[in-house]
């Protein structure tokens, strides 16, 4: 197996939570390595590949554990990405889940009305809806969001990245994971 192939580490907090769900916190085999020799994490479980230099051979860890706790933001940052995460990554207009390279963002109020670009005037929206609504108030053209736009907790966002499990879920990080899906079975 190449070094190239191996799978990603999955990193929780030192109360073994995920550091984040979307995107998950994963960390390469050499970030990994070099945080086990600077002792700043516990290996939890590992894969079967091996890592060797002359004087050393190391199971590649796939969880890991923060040493010390990470404390994470009381409230998340204002960014294009944790407002499609807010909206489920669904047009807040007709509703249809998107890719986030399909949404853009609309302003609620626009700014050139006095439209503030924050969480609360700022909805994720599909293209044809987003010209639809073009420069209008949502009264002018009878189009409101299906959700009035706040700012979201961190656990809103934590809650809705669960909605989204990525590509790869190693079966050992099963007890520390929590979607709907059912994690690949590979026997």
């Amino acid at each position: 197996m190449s070094f190239d192939s191996f799978s990603p580490t999955l990193v929780l907090n030192a109360d073994y939570q995920p550091l984040s769900y979307f995107p998950l916190s994963l960390w390469s085999w050499q970030e990994t390595i070099k945080a086990v020799f600077l002792e700043r994490v516990n290996i939890v479980s590992e894969y079967e590949e091996v890592v060797r230099s002359p004087g050393f051979n190391m199971k590649v860890p796939s969880v890991i554990s923060l040493k010390q706790y990470v404390k994470l933001q009381r409230s998340p940052v204002f960014t294009r990405f944790n407002v499609f995460l807010r909206d489920r990554f669904s047009c807040q207009y007709c509703g249809l889940t998107k890719q986030s390279h399909e949404l853009t963002f609309d302003h609620v109020v626009p700014r050139f009305l006095g439209g503030k670009t924050n969480w609360s005037n700022v909805v994720a929206a599909c293209a044809p809806c987003n010209f639809k609504k073009g420069s209008k108030r949502p009264s002018e053209i009878n189009m409101y969001p299906l959700m009035k736009p706040n700012a979201p907790s961190t656990s809103i966002l934590k809650k809705n990245g669960r909605y989204f499990p990525p590509n790869f879920l190693h079966e050992s990080w099963g007890d520390f994971l929590y979607w709907d899906t059912e994690l690949e079975n590979n026997n």
